[in-house]
C-alpha cells in the first residue's frame, strides 16, 4: 500500500512563515501535508506530481474578495475564480452585513470547496443592493445610519466567530448619501471592531474623512485596502507626490497596508512612487468581484505579478499572498505555511516569461518581462488543475478602464493610447 496519496516532487519549496527556500518534495496523506524532504520516493505515491522548473508554495490566501455570487450585485463563484487559480483561503470583504449572513454561511461558506471566511460589513444589509457606488440609481449600504447597528453587528459576530475574521466599511462619498453618514458609521466600525477584538479593514476613496482619521485613527493590526489607488483620499499627496506622514505614521503604528486591487485601486503610477520611498505593500489582495475578474484584476497571480514586476522579491510576493494575510486575521495556526501536519493546502505556481504591455486599472501600462500563474491546487489534499483568465491581457476592459484616467489625482503625465483592437 501507498504511504502517500500524492507526491509534489521536485519543486522550488517556498514557505516564507518557515524561512523555507530550497528544491524539495512535498508528500500529501489523508488532507495532511505528511512529509517535505529533499528527495521522496515517488515508488511510495499514488500519485505524482512533477514540479521540477516551478515553486510550491502554502495555499495562497486572498484577503479581499467579493464571493456571494448570485445575491449581491459584486459576487462571483468561489471556487471557479479564487480556488481554480490557485487560491485556497479566501476572506469575502463585506458583502455580506448582519441581515444577510446567515445566506452567505449558508449558500457560500458552507457549500465552496475554497475556504471562506468574511468581514462582516458595518452596513447591515451589506453590499445586497450597492454595487461599486458612484450611481445616484442604486442607493449605498450607508445611505441611512440605520443600517450601521453595532449591536446587531456583534450578535451576528458571537454566533459566526468561526468564519468571521473581521469588520469591514467602505469609506465613499457616494455610499454614504453624499458623504453626510461617513463619519459616524466610521466612528460605529471602528467601536464594533474594538469591542469585538477584530481587525477592522477600511475601504477609502472619494472619501469626506481625512487621511488625518483614516488611517488616523486606525490601530495596530487593522487594514486599510486599496492602498495604491491614485483617486481622491490617495495615500500620496497630489502637491509634493509623496507618501502623507500620517500614512507613514499610521504604518509604523502596526497598520496594515493591503493592495485590494479592485477595478479603480491599483495605479502603476502611485505604486511606483511609493516603492521609490520604500512603501511595500504587507499584503496582496484582489478585491475580486464581477466587475474585475475579466480584467484588470483577472485574479490573485495577476496582482502578483505586478508586485514582481515593480521589483518586490519573489520570497516577499509569495509571503504577502500567504503568511501576511494569514496573520492579519490571525489564522496563521492553520494556514499560509506547509509545515508537517498541517492541512495540505498547496498551490504550484509557474513563473512564465512574457513581453506585452500590462494595464493597471485605469489604462496605464507597463511592460512586463515575467507572469506568475497557477498550475495545480490542493486543497485539504484534494488536487484541483488550474485555469487562467482568457484574455489577458484583456482589450475589451483596458478600453472601458481608460474613461476613468481624468478622475484621477496621481497618473502618469501622458493618457493612456487607444487598445490596439
Amino acid at each position: 500500500m501507498a504511504a502517500y496519496d500524492y507526491v509534489i516532487k521536485g519543486g522550488r519549496v517556498i514557505d516564507p512563515a518557515n524561512g523555507v527556500d530550497k528544491n524539495a518534495d512535498v508528500a500529501i496523506r489523508g488532507g495532511r501535508i505528511a512529509a517535505i524532504a529533499d528527495d521522496i520516493d515517488p515508488g511510495q505515491a499514488r500519485q505524482i506530481y512533477d514540479a521540477r522548473g516551478q515553486v510550491v508554495v502554502p495555499g495562497l490566501v486572498d484577503l479581499h474578495v467579493h464571493v456571494y455570487d448570485k445575491v449581491t450585485p459584486l459576487g462571483v463563484d468561489a471556487d471557479e475564480r479564487c480556488l481554480r487559480r490557485g487560491v485556497t483561503t479566501v476572506v469575502d470583504a463585506g458583502s455580506a452585513g448582519y441581515f444577510t449572513f446567515p445566506g452567505f454561511r449558508h449558500y457560500v461558506v458552507e457549500r465552496a470547496r475554497c475556504r471562506v471566511l468574511a468581514f462582516l460589513n458595518i452596513s447591515s444589509i451589506g453590499l445586497a443592493g450597492a454595487g461599486l457606488g458612484g450611481d445616484d440609481r442604486v442607493p449605498g449600504e450607508l445611505e441611512s445610519l440605520k443600517f450601521a447597528s453595532v449591536e446587531g453587528a456583534a450578535r451576528a459576530i458571537a454566533e459566526n466567530r468561526d468564519v468571521i475574521a473581521g469588520v469591514k466599511i467602505r469609506l465613499s462619498d457616494t455610499v454614504a448619501n453624499g458623504g453626510l453618514y461617513e463619519k459616524e458609521a466610521y466612528r460605529r466600525a471602528l467601536r464594533l471592531a474594538r469591542e469585538t477584538g477584530l481587525p477592522l479593514m477600511v475601504h477609502h476613496a472619494f472619501s469626506t474623512v481625512p487621511l488625518a482619521e483614516c488611517p488616523g485613527l486606525l490601530e495596530r493590526g487593522d487594514i486599510y485596502t486599496h492602498c495604491f489607488h491614485g483617486f481622491p483620499s490617495t495615500i500620496v499627496d497630489p502637491a509634493t507626490r509623496r507618501i502623507d506622514p500620517v500614512v507613514w505614521e499610521a504604518r509604523e503604528r502596526g497598520v496594515i497596508f493591503d493592495i485590494g486591487h479592485g477595478q479603480g485601486s491599483f495605479n502603476w503610477t502611485v505604486a511606483e512612487i511609493a516603492i521609490s520611498e520604500g512603501f511595500w505593500p504587507q499584503v496582496i489582495s484582489t478585491d475580486l468581484h464581477s466587475g474585475n475578474v475579466d480584467g484588470p484584476a483577472y485574479d490573485l497571480p495577476t496582482a502578483m505579478t505586478r508586485l514582481y514586476h515593480l521589483g518586490m522579491p519573489l520570497v516577499d510576493v509569495i509571503a504577502a499572498a500567504t503568511i501576511a494575510p494569514a496573520r492579519a486575521i490571525g489564522w496563521d495556526d492553520r494556514i499560509g505555511t506547509l509545515g508537517a501536519g498541517r492541512a495540505a493546502d498547496i498551490t504550484v505556481l509557474a513563473i512564465e516569461p512574457v513581453d506585452l504591455d500590462l494595464e493597471d486599472c485605469q489604462s496605464q501600462l507597463r511592460r512586463i518581462r515575467e507572469r506568475i500563474v497557477a498550475r495545480a491546487v490542493w486543497r485539504d489534499g484534494v488536487y484541483y488543475p488550474c485555469t487562467l483568465p482568457n484574455p489577458w491581457p484583456n482589450p475589451m476592459s483596458i478600453s472601458r478602464q481608460r474613461s476613468t484616467w481624468e478622475r484621477l489625482v496621481i497618473r502618469d503625465a501622458e493618457p493612456p493610447a487607444p487598445a490596439p483592437f
